[in-house]
């Protein structure tokens, strides 16, 4: 059996957290479990970023920095459409 330990929260945390679980079917720890492992540490983001910038660099055969990245909102999706023009004009 896996150790157990105790989480202090509000009532109110507790609560809400007892309601959810209840209507999913689950305790509040196999709960509290699941939107544990949902979430992604600083280092998981880090490397879905850098596997999403490489994958657009090699969509569109340029060189991105990651400077350009960060300056351009939503650069992964602005670059579908000019990536596809480029397909069309090879």
């Amino acid at each position: 059996m896996a150790e157990r330990v105790t989480i202090k929260v509000p009532r109110r945390a507790r609560d809400r957290l007892a309601q959810v679980a209840q209507e999913r079917g689950l305790t509040v720890g196999q709960l509290v479990e699941q939107l544990a492992s949902q979430q992604r540490t600083a280092a998981q983001i880090a490397e879905r970023v850098a596997a999403e910038r490489k994958a657009a660099r090699e969509v569109i055969g340029g060189d991105i920095s990651d400077e350009e990245f960060e300056r351009t909102p939503d650069v992964l999706v602005n670059l579908y459409s000019p990536a596809a023009e480029r397909r069309e004009q090879v």
